[in-house]
């Protein structure tokens, strides 16, 4: 019988996904056959499956430090934010439909025979199963119809253990606080706590730990140090977005953070190189001057963030940057922003049906026909540097500019590039990625050519230390123990 462990939170960006990874990193260097599975998600931030669907970014990375293949089941409902209201729902890896924040109650306790249908497919082949809550088990008011957090564990019949933040302060009132809203059943079920991210010396928290053990009566399964090379992982939420800025840089990128910013764990392998600025910049503030490169993001409703860029007097920053001979780059949505105009007649991604581009490029965009969700490989056509990645969009562009494509890709022809080369776009997610292309596209910017860091590398050499991290500070055994093992 396959084993398993839930880790919630008391909170969202407690380090609940960070721990999962470290967790199943960890396992399966003790050889155990590690799955990981999260319920329900929230991100725009995915990633595509051997089946061809989509799961949240966060599972992508839990398999990967827990040496598995993606699968839909991983992660089986899968909520993509289109409005501040509303999502598109993906169940077992395929678009379900869209809901309002109120309808969805109301859906979810239909989807809990597919969660639970997922699950135990999961268990079938793994040793043991490691899951990820969401948000907080103490929003008691979204209890009734819960499939994230204990009305999953309960409906599974899962042990649980809960991750507070010391770092945000108030970890005892997060978790004393949690543990008055549970039921009684949920009480049992919980097995100990895990104090997550604290800096400075532990010994000065033994206090603090007796108290929460009198208060709670769970048992303490470690104080967790601030892991500090955290930032070399990709981020799940958007909340967690920063600029990577270093004291000096050869190069300067600008990207601004629109208001449904998609799969922005593209840029983490540009944040990683030490000799570049990413300016992640934020709505209220222009786009700043002096930029090598700007680069426009994927987004989750292409048409809507095309006029959150407009309303923001960014599409002003971008016409100064390149009569000043900067570059501009966009990324899937970002690349459709760069044509003439973008139409969604069907309202596939919200209320607007038509709006225009920013009219860089000779080309339209028209969001229809089935979504395209397809590993990707190629070379680009400048360089002929060999490329990887995923196409994760709607829309077919149409127009003279695509007559330059960008990348040449194992399915046809990707993207445009203008004829000076100064403007560049491409459905391809994960470019950056890849070393070659990469250290070409920085080198066009630098005044002497170097060779970039092996991004790849560099995040498996940081579950690795994750897991040595956790081993180190977390009670490993008595977590395998409580999950049955």
């Amino acid at each position: 019988m396959t084993k398993s462990l839930m880790i919630q939170g008391t909170g969202s960006d407690v380090g609940k996904s960070l721990l999962v990874a470290g967790i199943a990193r960890a396992l399966s260097n003790r050889g155990l056959k590690v799955k990981p599975f999260k319920p329900q998600n929230m991100s725009n931030n995915a990633a595509i499956t051997i089946e061809g669907g989509e799961i949240g970014r966060a599972q992508a990375l839990q398999a990967r430090a827990a040496r598995t293949p993606l699968q839909n089941d991983m992660n089986p409902v899968l909520l993509k934010p289109q409005t501040d209201i509303g999502a598109q729902v993906v169940v077992q890896g395929k678009i379900w439909g869209n809901a309002n924040a109120h309808d969805y109650q109301a859906v979810k306790p239909k989807l809990l025979p597919q969660v639970l249908e997922s699950f135990e497919r999961l268990k079938t082949n793994a040793d043991i199963v490691i899951v990820e809550g969401a948000g907080s088990p103490a929003e008691i008011n979204l209890r009734k119809n819960d499939i994230a957090n204990m009305g999953f564990a309960e409906a599974a019949d899962i042990p649980v253990l809960l991750a507070g933040d010391i770092d945000r302060g108030g970890v005892i009132a997060q978790i004393v606080g949690t543990h008055a809203l549970l039921s009684e059943s949920e009480k049992a079920r919980t097995k100990g706590f895990i104090i997550n991210k604290f800096r400075g010396d532990p010994t000065l928290f033994d206090e603090g730990l007796s108290i929460l053990t009198q208060r709670t009566g769970w048992h303490n399964f470690g104080v967790i140090p601030f892991f500090r090379d955290a930032h070399k992982l990709p981020p799940e939420d958007a909340f967690s977005i920063q600029s990577g800025l270093k004291e000096y840089a050869a190069v300067n990128i600008a990207i601004p953070i629109i208001s449904r910013i998609s799969n922005y764990d593209d840029f983490d392998p540009l944040i990683a190189e030490p000799d570049v600025n990413v300016h992640m910049v934020k709505p209220g503030t222009p786009l700043p001057t002096g930029m090598d490169l700007i680069i426009l993001p994927g987004s989750k409703a292409t048409l809507a963030d095309m006029q959150f860029l407009r309303d923001q007097g960014w599409d002003i920053d971008i016409a100064s940057h390149i009569r000043q001979g900067g570059s501009v780059m966009g990324i899937c949505g970002g690349y459709q922003m760069l044509g003439t105009q973008l139409f969604d007649p069907d309202c596939v991604e919200g209320e607007l049906m038509e709006t225009q581009g920013l009219g860089l490029l000779d080309f339209t965009t028209h969001l229809n026909g089935d979504k395209k969700l397809l590993e990707e490989s190629g070379t680009e056509f400048l360089s002929n540097a060999h490329v990887t990645g995923y196409h994760m969009h709607l829309g077919v562009c149409s127009g003279p500019a695509l007559k330059r494509p960008f990348l040449n890709l194992s399915s046809g022809p990707d993207g445009v590039i203008s004829e000076d080369g100064q403007i560049m776009g491409s459905y391809l997610h994960g470019l950056f990625a890849n070393d070659q292309f990469r250290e070409n596209l920085i080198n066009r910017f630098r005044t002497h050519q170097q060779k970039t860091d092996r991004f790849e590398l560099q995040i498996e050499r940081t579950l690795d230390q994750l897991a040595n991290h956790l081993e180190a500070h977390l009670g490993i055994d008595q977590l395998l123990e409580v999950a049955g093992c």
